[in-house]
């Protein structure tokens, strides 16, 4: 039922009306799932119907509310409509424009429903008429301040500006309204508007109206550049840690490939079961795109690359202790975490020992975070290369980098030296009985 309302009344139901628009268009944005329809622009028929889903309800029960408890500023068909075509299309606003003003049209308001159509439809068409469709999300509450400079490029340049159309088209279709609903046209309980005494309110009425469809996309915008950085931010840790293996993979194939070409003159037999250890290392390298694998894979890893050192160096010089708990075996751990730390142990530590070295390694679970310690009793490290990057070796340097990407500060790793006596290796990270939440890197 459409009725005069005072100047004060007027203004503070449009002041809510407008806040009503944010705070849904706020809640709305808390899914995930509504979050992943704003980020994606061209929408299969699931996703537009997802889309339906989640807009139509919220705003039907607003126009349910102005009807039943007379509450003006509940009602968003007409910003609503023109947000769904806006976002989703012409059958999206066409159809989004039919459900929400189903309530009204149940109350005899009949032009509610065919102008919430009509407005969605126009929506929709204004999207489709735009070339890029980024444009759409430049429709900000303060857009209509750039009007001057609009109109100055349009007529000095002749360049328009495609983000001032769905401005435009939202203050038409509003007006359009106002006029429609004027005194002498149709029947004032044919359709619910705001209806202004004079310019001056019809103008706040018109603000109005822009500004909830501008705080909603401005609210959906902020979100989407949110998900778009996020996203960013994964590719560049995925090629961060990419340059980070390929440094790590070349150092060790090199000493690898070394002992082959050492062993093949003297002893083919022995060389052939190194040849068949390195084969099962370089199947393991080319899997890149495993950022986490399960702890027994890197142990087995470990055991290859282990079996070619002590070939190389004599059983009598490198002996190898594991002690490992049998339940950390299933836990995820970054790939290519143990061996730049042996191989770190073998290079610095033990290969410049005359008498024999030992290299220990040890597993745990302790309070939810898995524990890994690598010692050995070798020539230690000196307090000034400790001092540089936990001893100045490139692949201690890059698993030290490659765990504050992936964990950020819910890792620890600390190095203890003495010269002489060996080097200790003890890292702490998160327990991971899947590789899930870093699925995307």
């Amino acid at each position: 039922m459409n009725t005069f309302l005072g100047a004060e009344e007027l203004i503070f139901a449009l002041v809510l009306k407008v806040g009503f628009a944010a705070s849904l268009a706020a809640l709305l944005v808390r899914f995930r799932s509504f979050r992943n329809l704003l980020f994606t622009e061209i929408r299969d028929s699931d996703q537009k119907v997802m889309l339906l889903l989640f807009l139509t309800p919220p705003l039907a029960i607003g126009v349910f509310l102005r009807l039943v408890g007379g509450y003006r500023f509940f009602d968003l068909t007409l910003e609503g409509s023109f947000l769904m075509g806006l976002i989703g299309g012409r059958i999206v606003g066409l159809l989004g424009g039919s459900l929400i003003s189903l309530p009204a049209f149940g109350n005899h308001e009949w032009l509610s429903s065919p102008l919430a159509a009509l407005i969605g439809l126009i929506a929709g068409m204004v999207r489709e008429s735009m070339p890029e469709k980024e444009d759409i999300w430049h429709f900000g509450p303060f857009l209509f301040l750039s009007v001057p400079e609009w109109i100055w490029r349009l007529i000095r340049y002749g360049k328009g500006n495609w983000a001032m159309l769905p401005l435009w088209t939202c203050v038409a279709v509003t007006v359009g309204e106002i006029e429609l609903a004027d005194i002498g046209r149709v029947p004032e309980k044919w359709l619910f508007t705001y209806r202004p005494s004079n310019w001056g309110y019809s103008l706040l009425v018109v603000m109005s109206s822009m500004m909830c469809v501008a705080m909603a996309i401005k609210i959906w915008n902020n979100t989407r550049i949110e998900m778009n950085l996020e996203q960013n931010q994964q590719l560049l840790l995925k090629t961060r840690m990419d340059a980070l293996t390929s440094q790590i993979n070349p150092h060790f194939l090199f000493n690898t490939l070394n002992t082959v070409s050492s062993l093949i003159r003297f002893d083919p037999d022995m060389a052939r079961g190194v040849v068949l250890k390195l084969s099962n290392i370089l199947r393991r390298l080319l899997r890149k795109h495993e950022t986490f694998v399960p702890l027994r894979e890197e142990l087995e890893f470990i055991d290859d690359y282990l079996d070619i050192e002590v070939i190389r160096f004599g059983r009598d010089k490198l002996q190898i202790f594991k002690e490992i708990d049998e339940e950390t075996l299933e836990t995820f751990v970054p790939s290519m975490l143990l061996q730049p730390m042996v191989e770190n142990s073998i290079k610095h530590g033990l290969a410049p020992r005359l008498e024999g070295g030992q290299i220990h390694l040890r597993t745990r679970q302790s309070n939810g975070r898995l524990l890994i310690e690598i010692e050995d009793n070798g020539m230690g490290i000196s307090p000034e290369r400790l001092a540089e990057v936990y001893g100045g070796g490139i692949g201690i340097s890059n698993v030290h980098e490659r765990l504050r990407l992936l964990y950020g500060d819910q890792f620890r790793m600390d190095i203890r030296s003495q010269e002489g006596q060996g080097t200790q290796i003890h890292i702490e990270i998160p327990e991971l009985a899947t590789a899930e939440p870093f699925a995307g890197l």
